[in-house]
């Protein structure tokens, strides 16, 4: 009993944490054809009932393999993906749709006296998939075999706010009404990229990925993953088909990716509730870094600062002034690039600071790395004993209004920068108070 306490508590974190996010679950149709669905079903009704917002993406291989078995038909790969003629389509809907009847009616279990005891898992399957197909590949028409094009996340997050758990076949339907043959990996990969979810986790038959001294690795940043597939071309084919579709995940806005063993009773709940887990974890690379910035940056401080410049957004500064006060910059990079800028002006008699030149590099500003710089301006005037940061701007109002500033008038800037205010820019004063 005292193992089970000292559990919770470690637990209560991740249950606080966990509430109202979203998590793409993707199982292959050995999990159902296995009964090991069973038993997961307790696990994914746990997670509802924590308020976690449920994605189940199933596959249907060894049913669509029986299918076309029964039938008498060849079955053909290229390269691992299923050539998808008119007779096999015909098996793979029949057998999609009889193992997402067969994943509904578990879900919808409800006997007294089991994990399912008063489950309310309301369950949303739907045309939530536009595909398109693969066409020829190394000379062969995969006809029927096709890719995700779109994923409808309007209709899934309605769903979900509804509470309900969107299940999601891996069929989908082009605008002109043709049904394809899709992967697990796509369709799971491509809808956990389209709706930001926090995770997405493969259930696969694996513990992990494991080292060459047999060491499962519980966490992986995406850049040692890709190592890990470069070093080892002849990894486990589960390995290596599920692990670039991690990477992809966490490049393109997934927090989090998970390869989980469904050979493992319980296996997604311990990897999600206990700290070091039991699959393997895969981040984003920290390939970020935030600096002073040095004269060697001040030609490529200069092409983010011109652009802007140039459109008027912002005071012209030049060369030599950006020489002479480098050391008041700091620089963001990524990967060895400069994506972003930011400058602080202190005015010590006041205890007021400028918060001036905060740049980002268009193809960076989606996940608001401008709060990053601000953040990093804030505490370096926290730590010059600055109580007001303010800034000046004729384009940018609501965004420093959203972020604690309030709008103040000339006369309440420090008098040395109040003598070189421009009246002609007319730029709008925004001044925030430093908490401690």
């Amino acid at each position: 009993m005292q193992d089970f306490v000292q559990w919770f508590r470690q637990a209560a974190p991740y249950i606080h944490a966990f509430r109202g996010r979203t998590f793409v679950i993707a199982l292959g149709g050995e999990v159902v054809r296995d009964g090991k669905f069973a038993t997961l079903t307790h696990d994914i009704n746990l997670l509802t009932s924590l308020g976690v917002r449920l994605i189940v993406v199933h596959g249907a291989r060894p049913q669509i393999e029986a299918r076309i078995a029964e039938r008498g038909l060849e079955g053909r790969y290229l390269n691992g993906i299923r050539v998808t003629d008119q007779p096999s389509l015909e098996c793979v809907i029949q057998a999609a749709g009889h193992v997402r009847v067969e994943i509904e009616s578990w879900l919808s279990m409800g006997l007294p006296n089991s994990p399912m005891a008063n489950a309310d898992i309301r369950v949303s399957a739907g045309n939530f998939i536009t595909a398109q197909p693969m066409g020829v590949r190394d000379g062969v028409d995969l006809q029927y075999t096709g890719e995700v094009r779109k994923v409808d996340t309007t209709a899934i997050n309605y769903r979900m706010d509804d509470g309900e758990l969107v299940l999601i076949s891996t069929i989908g339907y082009s605008p002109t009404g043709e049904i394809f043959n899709l992967t697990l990996e796509d369709v799971a990969t491509s809808t956990a990229i389209a709706l930001k979810a926090d995770k997405l986790l493969f259930l696969f038959g694996q513990d992990g990925v494991i080292n060459d001294a047999g060491e499962l690795q519980t966490e992986l940043t995406a850049l040692a993953a890709e190592h890990f597939l470069a070093e080892h071309p002849d990894a486990n084919d589960d390995v290596s088909l599920y692990l670039p579709c991690a990477i992809r995940s966490v490049r393109n806005g997934v927090q989090r990716a998970h390869l989980i063993s469904n050979n493992v009773d319980g296996s997604l709940l311990m990897e999600l509730f206990t700290h070091d887990g039991i699959g393997t974890m895969i981040s984003r690379e920290p390939l970020e870094t935030l600096r002073q910035a040095t004269i060697d940056d001040i030609g490529r401080m200069l092409a983010l600062i011109e652009p802007l410049e140039d459109q008027g957004v912002l005071v012209k500064r030049g060369r030599e002034l950006l020489e002479r006060e480098v050391h008041r910059y700091s620089v963001l990079e990524h990967d060895g690039k400069t994506i972003g800028i930011v400058a602080i002006h202190p005015f010590p008699n006041s205890k007021m600071a400028e918060l001036a030149c905060l740049v980002i590099h268009p193809d960076y500003r989606d996940e608001d790395r401008g709060a990053d710089l601000l953040r990093h301006v804030e505490q370096q005037a926290r730590g010059l004993g600055i109580e007001k940061l303010f800034a000046l701007t004729t384009r940018t109002s609501h965004w420093f209004v959203e972020r604690g500033f309030k709008q103040a008038s000339v006369d309440d800037l420090p008098m040395e920068k109040k003598e070189l205010y421009n009246y002609q820019r007319r730029s709008k004063v925004f001044i925030k108070v430093l908490q401690r």
